[in-house]
């Protein structure tokens, strides 16, 4: 079986795409938004690693298994742009890396397709550091949600 979300599963994402805002997932932490995909600032940072963004599509899709082509091909166009924006504006970032999980065997805890695209710095360890999480304040993940917000702004009006 590919599917894994309960019967009954209020898709936190969903959820808040639908207007109902939570400590967790705040409108202020959108980073980048169209009418298929949303980006945000992650509210659990690895401990070197802060400011990192999940990238969804804006309907529910559970896992790689169930996604279209068109719609990963949004997706990872956004988790792209995305990756140029957190390396050309985070500073001291040296790269970055993205994750996606299927299924509780592949990590998978949240029933909706996304993928992470996390800042990298020399020495982060964030492999060896992946236990070391901690769920961060809305003023903690604005700075980060503004910086980048600022990024796609400039490269939009250029025309980029």
């Amino acid at each position: 079986m590919l599917s894994h979300q309960p019967k009954d599963y209020l898709c936190p994402f969903c959820d808040w795409l639908s207007g109902n805002e939570t400590e967790y997932k705040q409108n202020s932490d959108i980073v980048f938004q169209n009418d298929k995909v949303t980006a945000f600032i992650s509210p659990k940072w690895w401990v070197n690693n802060p400011g990192h963004v999940i990238v969804i599509p804006n309907h529910h899709i559970e896992n790689l298994y169930s996604i279209t082509d068109k719609e990963l091909s949004e997706v990872y166009r956004t988790v792209k742009q995305v990756a140029v924006a957190i390396r050309n504006s985070y500073e001291n970032c040296t790269g970055t890396s993205t994750r996606q999980h299927n299924e509780p065997s592949g990590n998978q805890d949240v029933w909706h397709f996304h993928t992470h695209v996390f800042p990298r710095y020399e020495n982060d360890k964030l492999y060896q550091n992946h236990e070391e999480k901690r769920f961060v304040e809305p003023s903690e993940r604005k700075v980060y949600a503004d910086i980048l917000r600022a990024y796609f702004k400039k490269e939009f009006r250029e025309g980029v």
